[in-house]
Order: structure tokens, then sequence, then C-alpha cells
């Protein structure tokens, strides 16, 4: 089952978690120097993110790397586009409106 990936990404250590490994992979080890938790609990982040299928994971010998999943980064960007179009298009009406409002004054 695929998690919720608006959820996901609500938790702060996460998107902080996907900001680190946009640039490149990193190992659970390297992720959690980052952090002041432990590396069971960036484990657990990253099963949710691995869920949400907003990163995968790569297999290096011993060691997992996880790295950014970057189309479904782009889904959700396309996703949030359509509302930002829509607060841009009302703030620029409350703009008008506020220029009226202090023109009459």
């Amino acid at each position: 089952m695929r998690r919720d990936i608006f959820q996901a990404i609500a938790d702060p250590t996460r998107r902080a978690i996907l900001v680190l490994i946009a640039l490149h992979a990193m190992t659970p080890s390297a992720i959690a120097e980052h952090f002041d938790m432990t590396r069971q609990a960036i484990s657990k982040h990253m099963k949710i993110l691995t869920e949400c299928e907003l990163v995968k994971q790569e297999y290096q010998g011993r060691e997992i790397y996880y790295q950014l999943e970057v189309d479904i980064m782009k889904e959700i960007v396309k996703w949030l586009v359509q509302y930002r179009k829509i607060w841009e298009s009302r703030f620029q009406q409350l703009d008008q409106l506020l220029l009226t409002i202090k023109k009459k004054k």
C-alpha cells in the first residue's frame, strides 16, 4: 500500500532528508549525521519516504543508498502548480481591490 505523499512531506525531518538526498544518494548513516537522532529513527523516516515512492533504494554491496525519485517530485509540483495559478489570480484581484480602496481615500 502506498502511503500519502503529502502526509510524508508534512514532516520537517523528512523534507530535510529529501533536500539532503536531492543532490546525491546517501546511506542512512550518512543521513543520520545531519540530524540529532538515531540511525533507527532515520530508518523509520526512510521507510515512509520509500513507501511513498519519494525515494528509492539502491544496494551497493552491503550498503543501502537512498536517492530521490525525481519523477514523483515532478508529479507533486505539477499538482501544486494548478493551485499556485489559482492563488496568484486571487492575490492579483486582492491587489486591485486594495488599490481601488486606496484611491477612494
